[in-house]
Formats: C-alpha cells, structure tokens, sequence
C-alpha cells in the first residue's frame, strides 16, 4: 500500500491516513500492523513521548517474554532509546528497580539479536558473553528476542561466588523489624 491510499480502517475512522504519530501515541490502543503504511516505514519515523524522532534513527522490533507474567510483548525501539523506557512509553510493563544497570531486577536473556549496553555495571562481561542484559540500559542494535530471568538467580550468578555459604535466606521478619526501628 502507498503513502497516498489510506486504508479501509482509515477511511472509516477519520477520513485520512494515520500519521505516525496518531499510530503511536500514547492514547491508541495497539499499533496496528498494515495500518495505511508498511511496518518498514513505521519504523522510520517512530514517536516516542508523542514527538517524531527522524527516520535517520532506525528502529527493531523487540519481543520480550515476562516469564513472570506469562505474556509476551512486542514493540518497537529506536537504536537511540532505552529498551525498557520505550516499552514504558507504549505502556508495556516490565520487571525493573533501580533504572541505572546496577541491578538485575531487568535482567534478561537474549535469544536472538543483539544489543548494546555499555552502561550495564549490574552484569560481569562474563554473564553479559553468556546472553544476559539488562533493558534498563540497554539499546538494541538489530532485532531482539529476550526473556525475563528470576533477579536473584541472576545476581547469584554476578556475585554467588563471592558468598563463602551459598545463598543468603531472606529473613522477612527481621527486615520488618529493621523497617520498624527507622
């Protein structure tokens, strides 16, 4: 389909072709897939907070599974955005604490694609070879599969090592008597 021919679903709704802005903003719904432009050229020109970024910022498609959750989400994330902030931006929830890559509340495991993520200090580079990443940081660099990883079997792996005993039982009960105490 052309720029120039609005679709059926188009012509019903308002008469003229969705921008790309109507497509992503945040008050739609879901981004329809053959909605009066390709996927292709959607991706060009991507709105992120309700602003146009240009099409000289190419965009993936991500799909994350929440294991957690039991969905799978797919969406688009410019090559310049935070995977985990766009996400939100399209009002997709996912796993996350800090927001800063020193956890591994956002960790995940890459399936297939790649990303970048220089400022991921809560993964070693050894985990980071093995396929784990974490969203808040991290920018993806082609198509991207990932899926959620439990954050304590994750921060086991970073730091299981330097624990002489194995891992460390969380006492509930003594947590909320420190609460208490503040």
């Amino acid at each position: 389909m052309d720029l120039q021919t609005p679709c059926n679903a188009c012509i019903l709704i308002n008469r003229k072709p969705a921008s790309p802005k109507q497509l992503f903003s945040r008050n739609s719904i879901s981004i329809p897939r053959n909605h009066c432009k390709t996927v292709s050229q959607l991706q060009a020109t991507v709105a992120v907070n309700g602003d146009a970024r240009s099409s000289s910022v190419p965009s993936h498609k991500v799909i994350v599974h929440d294991r957690e959750r039991g969905v799978v989400h797919e969406f688009y994330v410019p090559e310049d955005q935070y995977i985990l902030h766009t996400a939100e931006d399209q009002n997709i929830k996912l796993p996350f604490a800090c927001r800063h890559g020193c956890c591994t509340s956002c960790a995940v495991r890459v399936k297939s694609g790649e990303l970048k993520q220089p400022e991921a200090l809560g993964i070693s580079a050894e985990l980071k070879s093995k396929g784990y990443a974490l969203l808040c940081v991290g920018f993806p660099s082609s198509d991207l599969e990932v899926e959620t990883q439990d954050e304590d079997e994750v921060y086991w792996l970073q730091f299981g090592r330097y624990f002489a005993r194995g891992p460390i039982e969380r006492d509930d009960y003594a947590l909320e008597l420190a609460m208490g105490d503040e």
